[in-house]
């Protein structure tokens, strides 16, 4: 009998476990109900595409139809963002990194503020200051990296920055260290979930926004050439890629094109032959990057879009029009660039898996880093290679 009662006693405490747990499940999705209901009166907060335009333009267009009046002001405004693109080109590279920092920011902040909106009823502590000290130690990382990659020579003249190029990924790892530590810290009971999910929200927006902005800029850096390929290949200053000149003391874009900007000769396949007698063509005189620029055009047709898509159903998820109000008829920034960041990732890849080779210049600046007796030995050790090949002989 004793044994029978244990045994009752043991599942009563059990079924009371189970019980308290199916009441602890309904708790959360009585919260979650709650959370939807909210949904649609936070969306109302966040800033969406009204149209709003200058007066003077209003006055202007007051006589046509809201439908003509839209076609009319996206067209005004996409020209004005096409001027304004074509003028920070012009401008060079450094005008382009602070034009990407400057999107990457605004498009940050579209995204994190969907998050507040959503989650801010529950009254979450550091939200906001947390997110965007992740994203300063984020852009310190990255930006640094290609600050090192491409200037290295230059901040390592400079005393008191050759720490910060010496100890860059410490540096940030710390950073990193202690806004996880503010986090943990700041966790309130009975939100744990709300704050890990707002806290993963943060770096799913690191890694859609501040990744892809880190491979924009390498993607500048390496030259724009692709683009209106064929009259932009004229050009050294978008052929060329950012590098700097010991000799000169400064960055340069002068070089010596590269095979993919010079042309050559192809001998097509033997199926396509015949259709090219019939021309009068036995070979083919183009440009290697116009091969590559075929498989890039491929990519932003086909795959391309579906950044724009993925954008549309996050939208929807959160029953909202637009990410932002910033440009009239367009909507956020955000919404200009969900295709761009894709689109960014796939030029940078395909560049370093396809295109990119290794430069004197890169190698020489890893050289200048390295000690006066390592260059010594580096120098031996090449001589000493070139003359067993013997290249040096060759020299005139």
């Amino acid at each position: 009998m004793s044994d029978l009662r244990h045994r009752r006693g043991e599942g009563d405490g059990t079924e009371k476990a189970e019980t308290a747990g199916e009441s602890d499940h309904v708790d959360s999705e009585e919260e979650k109900v709650l959370e939807e209901k909210y949904v649609d009166e936070m969306a109302k907060n966040l800033p969406q595409g009204t149209d709003k335009t200058p007066e003077i333009l209003d006055s202007a267009l007051s006589g046509l139809s809201s439908r003509w009046r839209n076609w009319v002001i996206r067209g005004i405004f996409t020209w004005l963002m096409i001027a304004a693109f074509c003028l920070l080109i012009y401008g060079g590279p450094l005008a382009l990194m602070i034009t990407v920092l400057c999107v990457q920011v605004k498009c940050f902040e579209e995204i994190i503020n969907i998050g507040y909106a959503v989650y801010r009823i529950h009254g979450l502590p550091w939200f906001r200051s947390l997110s965007w000290y992740f994203l300063l130690t984020s852009n310190y990382f990255f930006y640094g990296e290609n600050l090192i990659d491409y200037f290295g020579v230059v901040i390592n003249r400079t005393d008191y920055l050759r720490f910060l190029v010496t100890y860059h990924r410490f540096i940030s790892f710390c950073l990193y260290c202690v806004g996880f530590v503010w986090f943990v810290l700041s966790l309130v009971k009975r939100y744990y979930m709300r704050q890990f999910s707002l806290f993963a929200w943060t770096h799913v927006a690191l890694l859609i926004v501040v990744t892809q902005s880190y491979l924009i800029i390498q993607n500048i850096f390496e030259g724009d050439n692709f683009q209106l390929s064929y009259l932009m290949s004229q050009y050294p200053y978008l052929v060329c890629p950012i590098e700097y000149s010991e000799s000169l003391g400064r960055m340069t874009m002068d070089c010596e094109p590269s095979l993919l900007f010079r042309l050559q000769e192809y001998t097509p396949p033997q199926f396509v032959q015949p259709v090219m007698k019939v021309f009068g063509m036995e070979k083919l005189n183009m440009y290697p990057f116009m091969i590559h620029s075929l498989a890039l055009s491929i990519f932003s047709s086909v795959i391309g879009p579906f950044g724009g898509f993925f954008a549309s159903g996050f939208k929807r998820a959160f029953k909202i029009k637009d990410f932002g109000d910033v440009i009239p008829g367009h909507g956020g920034i955000m919404d200009r660039f969900d295709c761009q960041f894709l689109m960014a990732t796939f030029v940078n890849v395909y560049i370093t898996s396809f295109i990119r080779t290794a430069t004197p210049q890169k190698l020489l600046q890893q050289v200048y880093n390295l000690k006066p007796e390592q260059q010594l030995q580096l120098f031996y050790a090449l001589k000493e290679s070139l003359e067993n090949r013997n290249i040096l002989n060759m020299v005139p």
